[in-house]
């Protein structure tokens, strides 16, 4: 369906969950795909050894220097960059009240900064060498609606909405297109706490569809729009969410 064949894609946070599910899609349309992890080695290794030939990189994206030798790497190993997947995240709890700035601050460190750092130095690149690039951010329907006890999270993922936006404008000229996907509940591993002790049920009660999405089905709605199929859409934000949540 998708063709790749000599692109090179970034997936950050591309070993785990909607990310590990975005690398195996694209490698089987034919991509060299660099995929970053914070720290887990051994799910980096299953995946080296599921896709021969994918470059794994590992380390903490909200440093200025990781995030550079990121697109550096990937630049080394495959001479091209053309498509970025923004994928990398956190989500905890944070009560209003409870003052828990480092609770904040990392918050933002993961799922905002490092996006920015990722994201700004491949377009510096891109600008240079005139690369008509896709970018595709992973939000959270949460960016649009706000959610309680998350509002950090909540307010990263707002970031990420409006940053999309500005991009496509400022970028879209140059031809480098800039989407979005904003989930919704996804049945991954940062969701098992949640979802235990008959926590998906209930879940999946609040869903129209009527059953939590897998990570493959967000994945294929980013692929989709980091191909030549989605060549007429730029700043859009694509919710996949089961019909929990009705605006884009």
């Amino acid at each position: 369906m998708f063709d790749f064949k000599g692109k090179t894609a970034i997936v950050t946070g591309g070993t785990r969950g909607i990310g590990l599910a975005v690398s195996r899609i694209l490698f089987g349309s034919g991509a060299n795909v660099v995929a970053s992890y914070s720290s887990n080695r051994k799910a980096a290794e299953r995946l080296e050894a599921e896709c021969p030939g994918i470059l794994t990189v590992s380390g903490d994206l909200g440093d200025e220097s990781t995030a550079v030798s990121l697109i550096d790497s990937a630049f080394e190993r495959f001479n091209t960059i053309d498509v970025l997947i923004n994928n990398a995240g956190i989500w905890n709890y944070l009560t209003a009240g409870s003052f828990q700035v480092e609770v904040w601050d990392h918050m933002i460190r993961n799922n905002l900064r490092s996006v920015y750092l990722v994201t700004d130095y491949l377009i510096s690149r891109w600008l240079k060498d005139g690369t008509k690039g896709r970018i595709v951010h992973v939000a959270s329907t949460a960016g649009q609606r706000g959610e309680a006890e998350h509002a950090h999270y909540a307010a990263t993922k707002g970031a990420i909405i409006s940053y999309t936006k500005s991009l496509s404008s400022e970028l879209a000229p140059k031809g480098i297109i800039t989407n979005c996907v904003a989930p919704g509940w996804v049945d991954t591993e940062m969701n098992t706490d949640v979802f235990a002790d008959s926590g998906k049920e209930k879940v999946a009660a609040g869903i129209p569809l009527g059953r939590v999405p897998s990570a493959e089905e967000i994945a294929w709605p980013i692929v989709f729009l980091a191909s030549e199929l989605a060549s007429a859409i730029s700043g859009e934000i694509l919710n996949v969410n089961g019909g929990s949540v009705l605006c884009g």
